[in-house]
């Protein structure tokens, strides 16, 4: 989802709303990725993705920038267009994807822009209620497949469902101002956590710091290898190195990818440069120090174990 900067309007006539379906169906060619719902609002967008080559980036930044690109030509205006980048939430198909579609064709319907949703010509609605081969490159079956594999019911049965106005969970979720990483079962997000683990600043995963272990969680590791109580993760010594309290660090910047300012706050430094240079010494360290290298691969090892851990929970 992304929304236009400074209220301004996305789609100022029909042109432009054709020209941004125009470019999803390239996009579906260019980049193999699968539209199965999108809903286009006057000043913000809504889709629902499928990404089987893990390039959603990649997709986005196409569709935004191609379509900036388009309309500046078209209204003689020039630089940005949206807020900012993109905002996404990683979905498990199973719970929520019919939720996700109904909350997507209902947008219209919520902002009182039509009474009915058939009168609504810039979503995917059109397509799920239609059998006409311009809609093939719409990603629909596999959404209606769930409400019923009687394709000669398909149509009956998404139109009961689309209309009704669910007191659903999801409902009040794309309007938070901090989205979640994750949405799904704590089963899935634990799995998901376990999975992306290795890659959790990947620029595929938007606000993946929260498949992370959290800070408690690494310290805890930290304090259970070296047999420390936590107040000596926090010491600071001149003249010292406190080897448990610098790979702390180490960890909770590059698996979780917190501020400086945060990290500092918790172990006691009170300068950027200060924590900027004890994650330069681990990092230095661990070129030069085979087994200082072991010793930070087995507590990241540990904290993998515990995401596994929680997995089976």
């Amino acid at each position: 989802m992304n929304r236009v900067r400074r209220g301004e309007p996305l789609f100022e006539d029909s042109a432009d709303y054709q020209q941004f379906i125009d470019l999803l169906q390239e996009t579906t060619d260019l980049f193999n990725v699968r539209v199965a719902a999108f809903c286009l609002m006057p000043g913000h967008y809504h889709l629902l993705l499928n990404t089987p080559d893990a390039n959603l980036s990649r997709c986005m930044r196409h569709i935004n920038g191609v379509y900036t690109q388009r309309y500046n030509v078209l209204h003689g205006c020039d630089g940005s267009l949206f807020r900012g980048r993109y905002k996404s939430i990683l979905v498990e198909a199973d719970q929520y994807l019919l939720q996700l579609v109904r909350y997507i064709h209902r947008n219209p319907l919520k902002a009182g822009i039509v009474e009915h949703l058939d009168q609504y010509g810039w979503s995917s609605h059109k397509g799920y209620i239609s059998h006409n081969k311009k809609w093939n490159w719409l990603h629909k079956g596999f959404v209606l497949d769930m409400l019923t594999v009687h394709k000669a019911e398909q149509i009956r049965h998404y139109r009961q469902f689309v209309a009704s106005d669910a007191d659903d969970e999801l409902l009040g979720v794309p309007e938070q101002p901090y989205l979640p990483a994750i949405l799904g079962s704590e089963k899935f997000m634990a799995w998901i956590k376990e999975l992306f683990f290795e890659q959790k600043n990947h620029k595929e995963v938007p606000a993946s710091k929260g498949l992370a272990p959290d800070n408690e969680t690494i310290l805890g590791a930290l304090e259970r290898f070296y047999g420390q109580n936590p107040e000596a993760l926090t010491a600071v010594r001149r003249g010292r190195v406190n080897e448990p309290r610098d790979i702390a660090v180490y960890l909770i910047r590059t698996l979780r990818a917190e501020p400086l300012e945060s990290i500092g706050a918790v172990f006691n430094l009170n300068r950027y440069s200060s924590v900027s240079s004890v994650i330069y010494r681990v990092k230095s360290r661990m070129q030069k120090d085979v087994k200082f290298r072991k010793r930070v691969e087995e507590i990241k090892n540990s904290l993998l174990l515990i995401l596994k851990g929680q997995t089976k929970t």
